[in-house]
């Protein structure tokens, strides 16, 4: 408990000369700042506070020990009321949810640290009629007895990629750590060293190689692996060739890969299986909007892959979740694993992810799944946009503009790729401004609703690409917000 007591009167008065240790003893005690805020609350005729006794008094400490801190590096002590009002800023802010919605301005379609992909309405209206009761999650109307939540998934996935069978689960790290130990646990997993990748989080293939049981075995060099590398290191303890899409980085220059379809000719003559790690997860040509094209769960099946996993929340547009697809006798394999226990799809991921294939399955991705909207977005569109927030702005004395830009896919996805857009640009740095564009772009990401901008040189950017419909006004409100206390606001 703090130490020194003080009156809990309204405030009180600074002697700008007292030692440290004087003014420390002007800080009230924990106890004393808890009564303060209980009579100023019932004042308030606000009724009890929502925070337990217990909240109130940890926040307490921590304001306490925060003007602590300020008075010993040489600041001045806060009032009573300014303490008061610190609690009660300190307990609301507690009680706000942590997790919560934020204005992608980035112009980063498939934002990792933001979420991925947002999800369509199709898929938000699924997930909620699911939340809101029960449902045959792993029950078959048909025969009135137990079935699989694979079932509600499965033959959506066979229509869109090719496949003999599919399974869902929680993450494309999951899929391919459940498949490598259903397929290859204690055997080989022939590799090319140029393949041996690190996704988000600091996780590598190699890592989850070793999780599953199955002994890697690296071929090639970095830059280039032939065919006849893997033929040549199979041996009677092979039990796959695994192929890795490098999704989020690209090597360019003297390089060779073999062809999919030759590592799955040479896997059937060997007599053991081809898994393809595809990631990103495309159902759609990227190469329609003039980026370069993005191998497909389709093509891979088509090309003799005998598994393929791959990502649902990247440019597939839907929730977090791993998808394989393959020949029945090996997923079925998979399926029985213990391991599936542990990396199962839950009830709602399910219900956003088969309305999100759906919408795909009816030719209707490019209009209703964001991910695959924002890409298709037509560039006249982008600049209207970004021309109305530019005179919003400006009309309330900001300095705005818009400008040309490039906006990136995203999330290992398509490394390098970028589509050109038209951003809002809001000029700062000049001498007249109380901020630089870092410090405002802070500004908004602390705002409500946080928006998260692009900030180059002395301009904060706004890229339509990435801000839903319907946020529009929110965001011009955000960056006005943020601006309130520049002079001349």
């Amino acid at each position: 408990m703090a130490s020194g007591r003080q009156p809990e009167s309204a405030g009180h008065n600074h002697d700008d000369h007292a030692s440290g240790p004087s003014r420390l003893r002007l800080l009230p005690s924990v106890d004393a700042l808890v009564r303060a805020f209980a009579a100023q609350t019932e004042r308030a005729d606000s009724g009890e506070t929502s925070a337990t006794a217990e909240a109130v008094t940890q926040a307490a400490r921590e304001v306490i020990g925060a003007a602590r801190a300020l008075v010993q590096s040489g600041g001045t002590p806060p009032t009573h009321d300014e303490l008061v009002a610190r609690l009660r800023e300190r307990l609301e802010t507690a009680g706000r949810p942590h997790l919560k919605r934020v204005i992608n301005a980035t112009g980063v379609v498939v934002n990792t640290n933001l979420g991925r992909a947002p999800l369509s309405e199709a898929a938000v209206q699924a997930m909620a009629e699911i939340a809101r009761g029960y449902s045959n999650l792993e029950y078959s109307l048909e025969a009135g007895a137990r079935g699989s939540r694979q079932a509600h998934v499965r033959d959506l996935l066979r229509e869109l990629t090719g496949a003999e069978d599919a399974l869902a689960v929680n993450n494309n790290a999951a899929a391919v750590l459940v498949t490598l130990a259903a397929l290859a646990a204690g055997r080989e997993v022939i590799v090319s060293r140029g393949e041996l990748v690190e996704i988000g989080g600091g996780f590598r293939v190699p890592d989850v190689m070793r999780q599953s049981g199955a002994r890697l075995v690296e071929v090639g060099t970095t830059n280039r692996t032939r065919a006849r590398d893997y033929a040549e290191a199979i041996t009677a303890e092979t039990a796959l060739l695994l192929a890795v899409h490098p999704s989020n980085f690209r090597v360019i220059g003297f390089t060779e890969t073999p062809a999919l379809a030759a590592l799955a000719a040479l896997a059937r003559e060997r007599g053991i299986a081809l898994m393809y790690d595809l990631g990103s997860g495309s159902l759609g040509d990227t190469a329609r909007w003039g980026l370069v094209h993005e191998p497909t769960p389709q093509e891979s099946i088509a090309a003799g892959a005998d598994v393929v996993c791959f990502s649902s929340d990247k440019l597939l547009g839907g929730p977090q979740a791993g998808l394989i697809v393959g020949r029945s006798a090996l997923l079925e394999r998979i399926e029985r694993h213990p391991l599936m226990r542990a990396v199962r799809i839950d009830k709602l991921t399910l219900a956003a992810l088969e309305a999100t294939l759906r919408q795909h399955a009816r030719g209707v991705a490019e209009r209703e799944v964001p991910v695959w909207r924002a890409v298709a977005a037509p560039l006249g569109e982008l600049r209207r946009r970004a021309e109305a927030w530019a005179e919003a702005l400006r009309a309330h004395g900001l300095s705005a503009a818009a400008i040309e830009g490039e906006s990136t896919i995203g999330g290992g996805s398509l490394p390098g790729e970028t589509l050109p857009t038209v951003v809002c640009a809001i000029q700062l740095g000049t001498a007249s401004d109380d901020v630089d564009a870092g410090a405002f772009a802070a500004r908004l990401r602390l705002g409500e609703p946080a928006v998260i901008a692009r900030v180059y040189r002395d301009r904060v950017l706004l890229d339509p690409r990435t801000i839903q419909p319907g946020e529009d006004e929110m965001l011009v409100r955000a960056v006005l917000a943020a601006a309130v206390t520049r002079p001349g606001s």
